[in-house]
């Protein structure tokens, strides 16, 4: 049986990506914040729960050394994350460090401390959830894009150290999934100078949400580029983030920005 261990694993993507693995036969650790909050995970067979914030590196530390006296791991899923939105200047220093120190220095430490593993087994794959936001960019989003763009040129750079030792390398890219990610996964700063492109952008977004993806299609994604043995490194994850990406492709990146901005500005 495989194991896979997957990080922000309370809510959205990461809990729907472990109930999928678990219905196909996987053992699964599911990693979250809060493990004493989580009802549903805990009674499902083969599923084990721990906390892990990756936002703390020693409880990093720990908690894979836990996971992997319990369990040989297979495959780890970089999924723990959130949003920042809003106009950089109205951001404080805090909320920028804890934007980079989540969605980017998280994976970054998280991915470091099984690699020694994954060498020594000569075998292992890492996916981690980036966003159609890694590849495209909206306005309002410059921190969180930062992040998102990162982790995909530190996951093809990775890939190429990696794979010498028989240890792949992917990246998710999601649009929109209909989750409570607005609701309970989104930071905000905001700035009445900006508050016309502001109005529009949460306007367009809703209404982009109406083409959003359930989590169970993404969750699939996961799933094949877990399963299907292939070198690929970016994998695209519903309709609306293929299109998007492949227009961008089609146009070239800046016609494809002046011609999107329009919607937005």
């Amino acid at each position: 049986m495989k194991t896979i261990f997957i990080t922000g694993a309370s809510t959205g993507l990461g809990k729907t990506t472990a109930k999928l693995f678990q219905s196909r036969g996987w053992n699964v650790i599911a990693t979250m914040r809060n493990p004493e909050a989580e009802t549903e995970l805990t009674q499902l067979e083969n599923v084990t729960v721990l906390r892990l914030d990756v936002t703390k590196f020693e409880q990093i530390r720990s908690t894979i050394a836990k996971a992997l006296e319990m369990s040989d791991i297979d495959l780890v899923f970089n999924n723990a994350g959130y949003g920042l939105i809003g106009p950089l200047e109205a951001l404080s220093d805090d909320q920028v460090i804890k934007q980079l120190d989540t969605n980017l220095l998280g994976v970054i430490r998280v991915t470091k401390e099984f690699i020694p593993y994954f060498r020594e087994k000569k075998k292992g794959m890492f996916i981690t959830t980036t966003s159609i936001g890694g590849l495209i960019s909206f306005p309002l989003g410059s921190t969180y894009h930062a992040t998102k763009w990162a982790l995909e040129g530190w996951s093809e750079s990775l890939a190429f150290e990696l794979n010498t030792f028989g240890i792949d390398v992917k990246t998710i890219s999601p649009g929109g999934i209909k989750t409570d990610f607005i609701n309970r996964s989104l930071d905000m700063g905001t700035s009445p100078e900006y508050q016309i492109m502001t109005d529009k952008m949460f306007s367009n977004t809703e209404a982009m949400m109406e083409h959003a993806s359930e989590p169970e299609i993404i969750a699939e994604v996961v799933y094949e580029a877990a399963t299907d043995g292939k070198k690929q490194l970016r994998y695209q994850a519903g309709e609306d983030a293929k299109a998007l990406y492949a227009q961008r492709l089609e146009l070239g990146a800046e016609a494809f920005r002046e011609q999107f901005g329009k919607q937005f500005i």
